[in-house]
């Protein structure tokens, strides 16, 4: 089956985060007001084939664990929902393939 797996990586409160202070100040100098901390952090989406969502589930965790993130400063949650999307390959990858002789 093929699931959809989406990653949500934030800084460890107590980490300093200078590009969401940046964006803060910037929040702040255009006159808006309410805003007050902002922390940026990443996204990421993975298409897994497994046999089941718990399967799907652990091998994304794993991933989050030994590549996707810092675990010194860095934590993620993951949601894992079936999937009926069809795989499209990435923008350029057909012309990178092909370039380098993969196909």
């Amino acid at each position: 089956m093929l699931f959809k797996a989406e990653v949500k990586v934030t800084l460890k409160k107590g980490v300093l985060d200078p590009q969401g202070s940046a964006v803060e100040g910037a929040v702040k100098a255009l006159g808006y007001t309410g805003v007050p901390q902002v922390r940026i952090g990443k996204y990421i989406e993975l298409w897994v084939e497994a046999e089941d969502a718990e399967k799907a589930t652990g091998l994304v965790q794993e991933l989050g664990r030994k590549i996707l993130t810092n675990p010194i400063m860095e934590t993620f949650t993951v949601t894992v929902a079936e999937s009926h999307d069809r795989l499209v390959p990435a923008v350029g990858a057909t012309e990178t393939a092909t370039r380098t002789g993969v196909k």
